[in-house]
């Protein structure tokens, strides 16, 4: 047996994810739309509030000469106890909840199917993993069996829980097993034919999705950044 190396994994993973996510997002789409709305309120309400905790301390700290650590630390502390910093952070992490909760649960229940159907079937493998030239195969060779395979995607929760710690386990040689793999005896392989490297569409789309990810996160924090100083200003000036 070939076992099969991280990055190609994660791009079979990842065009699998693809397919599954795409359809159960569009039969979420309403109740996605109602949750975002619900989910942007309670942001702008937590932003406020801790906008007027930040212009209280700037306002605080302006009216001595020199700003006393002792001040600052208690306005601080004081932010950790303030009622409605509280109430408006309880309320976005019910937003977040409701937002993720349905989708999230519909894909796993999904995935779920498609792992164990394909993996299971004569294939041994889902459509993403077919495309890379993977198979899963018992450790000693061979069919994995119902079993494994079942076991192979609950196991699976604990390479996610442990920060992918699990998941990177397959970054390792010689075996290159997930943990999810060690737990359930079964791996992931080249199948008979298939080319050692990696095609290079494959590599593509990963480097597509780190771009992705990247121009996501500085979206997301110059949103933040923008929406806070705003709040700040709205605050200072009463």
């Amino acid at each position: 047996m070939r076992p099969a190396g991280f990055w190609r994994r994660s791009a079979a993973w990842s065009l699998d994810a693809a397919v599954v996510a795409l359809p159960v997002l569009a039969l979420c789409g309403k109740r996605l739309q109602a949750a975002a709305a619900t989910l942007v309120e309670a942001w702008s309400a937590l932003v406020d509030a801790v906008a007027q905790r930040m212009a209280a301390a700037i306002m605080a700290t302006d009216a001595v000469a020199a700003p006393d650590p002792g001040v600052l630390l208690g306005l601080v502390r004081g932010s950790m106890r303030d009622p409605a910093l509280l109430a408006a952070a309880a309320d976005l992490q019910s937003a977040l909840l409701t937002l993720a909760g349905p989708p999230l649960g519909a894909f796993v229940a999904v995935f779920f199917a498609w792992c164990v159907a394909f993996e299971r079937s004569a294939l041994r493998a889902t459509p993403g993993k077919r495309a890379l030239g993977l198979r899963v195969a018992a450790a000693g060779g061979g069919d994995p069996g119902a079993g494994a395979v079942l076991l192979r995607f609950v196991a699976g929760a604990l390479s996610w829980l442990s920060l992918n710690v699990g998941h990177m386990l397959a970054a390792v040689p010689p075996d290159h097993a997930a943990l999810h793999d060690r737990i359930s005896r079964t791996r992931v392989v080249l199948a008979a034919g298939a080319a050692e490297r990696m095609p290079r569409w494959a590599a593509a789309w990963l480097a597509l999705q780190g771009v992705a990810l990247l121009l996501a996160t500085a979206w997301a924090s110059a949103a933040m950044a923008s929406a806070m100083q705003a709040a700040l200003d709205r605050a200072l000036r009463g």
